[in-house]
């Protein structure tokens, strides 16, 4: 795992809570270890108040304040693991920081993290735990994601955590060629982890399985 993430003096929660939750994961599925081990060392209940840190190694999503949620780990480690498989992006862009969980995870496992958050509470909260816990190669916006950050593009990957009707197409172009999208795109109500690649210019579109975001908004708050 990568040493950029500091955790001494954050362990809170036991060994053995974080120990189930990867046995639960590996149960649903999740099968890269990198991944796994990544998932069982970030200390998830920094990303959660503090009246929350006893459930926050639940395989559960748990309220983060400003009408969000912190995502069901499941959903972090299949997104990530989607992301990775078969090859290692250097550039990656997350639209919709959140608390920056996801972000802190994927900051031990590629080189760079752009993450774009539209409410600057949670921007706020996210920049300060992150720092916390040393995750220095994550780079912070507060700002519209759906526009992504063309001047930072292009992009090896990206993770949206919002569900989008279309892969947006700003997005698309800052997406380098043979680089990968993982979203929830919503199809007629339906929405399915979705990972494109961008092949010759061109979109290669797999729907992968059902899942439940919140919708993809412009502006920012």
């Amino acid at each position: 795992m990568n040493s950029r993430i500091d955790m001494q003096g954050v362990g809170m929660t036991s060994a053995r809570t974080r120990a189930r939750l990867i046995a639960r994961l590996r149960q649903q599925g999740i099968s890269n270890e990198t991944v796994l081990e990544v998932m069982q060392a970030v200390p998830r209940h920094l990303f959660v108040d503090e009246a929350l840190s006893h459930r926050a190694y639940e395989d559960s999503a748990l309220p983060i304040g400003f009408n969000q949620t912190i995502s069901q780990p499941y959903t972090v480690a299949r997104m990530t693991e989607l992301l990775l498989e078969g090859w290692r992006p250097s550039r990656v862009l997350e639209i919709g920081t959140g608390c920056g969980y996801q972000a802190a995870v994927l900051s031990a496992l590629v080189d760079q993290v752009f993450t774009i958050e539209r409410i600057s509470g949670l921007a706020e909260k996210a920049r300060r735990t992150l720092s916390d816990i040393g995750a220095m190669n994550v780079i912070q916006r507060y700002d519209d994601g759906a526009n992504g950050w063309a001047e930072r593009g292009p992009f090896d990957g990206m993770l949206i955590t919002a569900s989008p009707h279309q892969v947006p197409p700003a997005l698309f172009a800052q997406l380098s060629e043979g680089g990968r999208m993982i979203l929830p795109l919503d199809t007629d109500g339906e929405q399915y982890l979705t990972r494109v690649t961008r092949i010759q210019g061109d979109m290669s579109v797999e729907t992968i399985e059902p899942a439940k975001f919140v919708p993809l908004l412009g502006g920012s708050e």
